[in-house]
């Protein structure tokens, strides 16, 4: 009982909010998301939209809306994905890779328009002289514009928190 007190004091006393106090200061409960098909994988599209919509519905605290009913907007577009070997064997092949995902998104929200461009990242192993394969691919750009959109998000709490 003196725990749980004493936690609540302390919580309560410092001014502590969640995320999601500030993202919606800058998007509304309404959020509508387009992702530009990359020609190069045009399936990525479709990853990088359910991520996004995962993400409005756990970090954001907002639902997801048809074009017509939303308040908010969310385009995302990619800029750019690469693979670089980041570590080798003794026999000097690699066995590590870094997916390199950047994503341009542009928001609208209740008179507020801005963009961003945000990267992310992830490493993953690969068997010596192997070649990347369409799996692995697709789950390291999974992965990495997830790692994006968390940067995307971080960044417009800041941004909420400053209004």
């Amino acid at each position: 009982m003196i725990f749980s007190f004493l936690f609540s004091a302390t919580f309560s006393g410092c001014g502590y909010k969640p995320m999601t106090a500030y993202t919606k200061r800058v998007f509304t409960d309404r959020i509508y998301t387009e992702v530009e098909v990359y020609l190069r994988d045009p399936e990525n599209a479709v990853l990088v939209k359910d991520a996004m919509n995962e993400a409005i519905v756990s970090r954001f605290g907002a639902k997801i809306a048809k074009k017509e009913d939303a308040t908010t907007r969310l385009w995302i577009r990619f800029k750019s994905v690469s693979f670089s070997p980041i570590q080798y064997d003794a026999n000097g092949y690699a066995v590590y890779y870094r997916a390199r995902v950047n994503l341009n998104v542009r928001y609208a929200s209740a008179g507020t328009k801005g963009k961003e461009s945000v990267v992310g990242f992830y490493d993953f192993p690969i068997e010596p002289n192997a070649v990347i394969s369409d799996a692995k691919r697709f789950e390291a750009i999974r992965y990495g514009a997830q790692k994006a959109l968390d940067a995307f998000i971080s960044r417009m709490a800041v941004r909420g928190e400053s209004l």
